[in-house]
């Protein structure tokens, strides 16, 4: 079963990636190709061209998890390259919502209020 943390960054690779890339390809990727710790606690997830399947990968205490899910029927809603950015940092929330079929932007759902006041 996929854990996630209240304060796990998840990180999307934009565009597509070759899943052919095992635990030691993905790690190469993170590192050079992205510039982030892959030992951090974090999630990094890709999905390849057809946007059916997917990997997750993360860093527990003393080794890598992959997670990897392949759809039989319809597509994940992942986003394309767009203003050259290689990752794009998400919420668990919208992870949740894009294993589930869902964009990653839900007109519905409520923002994180980041002013705190006491009136």
């Amino acid at each position: 079963m996929l854990r996630m943390t209240p304060t796990c960054p998840v990180y999307l690779a934009v565009g597509p990636t070759d899943l052919r890339n095992n635990i030691d390809g993905l790690i190469i990727k993170i590192k050079y190709q992205f510039n982030l710790d892959p030992f951090s606690p974090a999630m990094f997830v890709f999905c390849n061209r057809s946007r059916n399947k997917l990997k997750i990968l993360f860093w527990d205490k003393n080794g890598f998890w992959l997670y990897y899910r392949r759809l039989d029927s319809g597509t994940f809603n992942w986003p394309q390259k767009n203003d050259g950015k290689k990752t794009l940092k998400i919420t668990e929330q919208q992870l949740s919502w894009i294993l589930d079929g869902l964009a990653m932007e839900q007109q519905g759902a409520f923002t994180e209020v980041s002013a705190r006041k006491i009136i």
